[in-house]
């Protein structure tokens, strides 16, 4: 498994749409332009590229498709990996593994108020958060957890997110039981890796900072 990362730069925004843009399908071209905000653009692009450098130099695949499911999550035609993608702020990231995988990363602002956010949590969840000596830090693994099954799931915002707990990074949705594990990119940053495979609870990930 490896997660490869990278931050978003407006000093490059122009270099990276000339590099690699060009390289990509037509509809994704145009998916990219769409945006108004270079950010936006820029994080769509290098989720790509990251996507496409991880399966090239970990595992010697040069050209995919990628389709979507029913449920619109992504999934590569042809072949047995997964993937998925997250960003948040300047920090755009990608797992790769060979079972299905969900990834969340969220920028630390530590301006957040959790209490705004006890109605999308179970008590024990909110007394977990509320008794902590770092509720910000805690509230932000919750959240990524959370989210991080949802993505393996493939759910997405379909599922409330007070309808299952995560107890022991263990939990489980429609009787499917989903593992996860806190990863480590960077500090402003809280990450979180799920998936309904038990060995992501002992899997180290390769990471792998992409340079731009």
């Amino acid at each position: 498994m490896v997660i490869l990362y990278t931050f978003i730069r407006e000093d490059k925004h122009q270099y990276l749409l000339d590099q690699y843009l060009k390289t990509f399908p037509k509809d994704f071209q145009q998916d990219v332009l769409k945006y108004r905000r270079w950010q936006d653009a820029q994080l769509s692009l290098l989720g790509r590229v990251l996507l496409y450098s991880g399966l090239k130099s970990h595992y010697n695949i040069d050209e995919v498709q990628i389709m979507r499911h029913t449920d619109n999550k992504p999934y590569l035609k042809d072949h047995y990996l997964h993937f998925n993608i997250s960003h948040s702020k300047e920090l755009v990231a990608c797992a790769i593994a060979e079972f299905p995988i969900g990834i969340d990363v969220e920028f630390i602002d530590h301006k957040i108020n959790y209490l705004d956010f006890q109605f999308q949590m179970t008590e024990q969840e909110f007394d977990k958060i509320h008794h902590s000596e770092d509720q910000i830090g805690e509230f932000f693994l919750y959240w990524t957890q959370k989210e991080s099954v949802m993505k393996a799931h493939g759910g997405g915002m379909m599922i409330p997110l007070d309808s299952f707990e995560i107890v022991n990074d263990e939990c489980k949705i429609e009787c499917k039981k989903f593992f996860t594990k806190k990863i480590f990119i960077d500090e402003n940053y809280q990450t979180c890796i799920a998936s309904d495979n038990e060995n992501i609870k002992n899997v180290i990930p390769f990471l792998m900072r992409l340079k731009i």
